[in-house]
């Protein structure tokens, strides 16, 4: 016996094996003599008989396996089948239920799958609004606390008048920024991000960063410097601004947590069809069980220096998309008390 017979092959055999039963049944009736006939008679018979058990039996399985299918479909199937598609659900000469089997196991993994994904999604938006509620908070309250105190008397007051406006000035920026790092994430996550790619050298765009950092690393006495075997650069091909944003953000990192005193480091490495690019520091480093979430938005590895810098948390989060965006990795290596390393690739020229 077949171990997973078609239906066309089931139709095949018992059409057989009726005729067969006539056949014999008709031949013993002509061998007793209770029935005359020529033995093409006998031949012709058997024939029609199995023509005709076939035919039969092929339109009632069809259409008792393609009612039971088509239930299964309505379960499974999000979208409706045209007239073409109806005709073509069941394929006489296929296994058609242990392919409806694979279908279903299929339909319930990815069921699985979505359900696990909506959790996800579920408590990924519940920690995002949390974080943004909290960090929206902070500038609020405090503009709300400098505005009331004005209003309460220290608009004529000149010793506070000016001092407190400046601050509410401040906390102002700070929303400005975290909206404008929101907004780009927003564009990153949802594709709207136009890369710029050309051809540039990664040393000399460098350069121009430390250049730019420079009186922020003097602040905390940090020196910026190049690895040994990073005196030459190399051509690399990705959008120049948007590599620049991550070289800023990832050294003005490296100068924040960094150690007064200290220094952060470039260095290059050829990776045949890449170049591996790492900034390095010899800060207060991040633990082991944190190193997975400093991509994480509004994510601080030590959140009161942070914010007393004026740090948003979505400085890394960016960084991330960015080089997403340009098809590239970027990865961290970290001890506690000995620093940080984040390298980032770029294709070569």
């Amino acid at each position: 016996m077949l171990k997973n017979p078609t239906p066309q092959q089931i139709a095949f055999f018992s059409s057989l094996f009726t005729a067969g039963a006539l056949t014999v049944l008709l031949l013993g009736l002509k061998l007793t003599g209770t029935i005359e006939f020529p033995y093409l008679y006998l031949v012709a018979t058997g024939l029609i008989c199995f023509a005709t058990s076939y035919l039969v039996t092929i339109y009632y399985l069809k259409r008792y396996i393609y009612r039971k299918i088509k239930l299964i479909y309505k379960t499974i199937h999000k979208h409706k089948l045209s007239a073409v598609e109806k005709r073509d659900v069941v394929d006489l000469q296929s296994d058609i239920i242990n392919e409806v089997e694979k279908e279903v196991a299929q339909w319930a993994d990815n069921q699985a799958n979505e359900i696990k994904q909506l959790k996800d999604w579920q408590e990924y938006r519940r920690r995002f609004l949390g974080d943004i509620s909290h960090e929206l908070k902070t500038p609020i309250f405090n503009i709300q606390g400098y505005l009331e105190t004005l209003l309460d008397g220290g608009l004529e007051d000149e010793n506070i008048n000016r001092n407190y406006i400046q601050r509410a000035n401040k906390n102002v920026e700070r929303l400005i920024t975290i909206i404008d790092d929101l907004r780009v994430i927003s564009n990153l996550e949802d594709g709207q991000l136009t890369l710029d790619m050309q051809q540039f050298d990664i040393k000399e765009l460098t350069n121009e960063v430390f250049n730019e950092m420079h009186i922020k690393a003097k602040d905390r006495n940090i020196e910026l410097i190049f690895k040994q075997g990073a005196d030459i650069g190399y051509k690399v091909i990705a959008d120049r601004e948007r590599i620049r944003q991550v070289l800023t953000n990832l050294i003005s990192n490296s100068i924040k947590y960094g150690n007064e005193n200290g220094m952060t480091k470039v260095g290059f490495y050829d990776m045949d069809k890449n170049i591996l690019i790492e900034v390095a520091d010899n800060g207060i480093g991040i633990a082991p069980d944190k190193i997975g979430k400093v991509f994480e938005r509004f994510y601080r590895v030590d959140k009161s220096r942070s914010r007393e810098q004026g740090g948003t948390g979505l400085g890394l989060s960016i960084v991330k998309h960015m080089m997403e965006a340009h098809k590239q990795t970027i990865n961290v290596r970290s001890s506690l008390n000995l620093g940080s390393t984040f390298g980032f690739t770029l294709e070569k020229a």
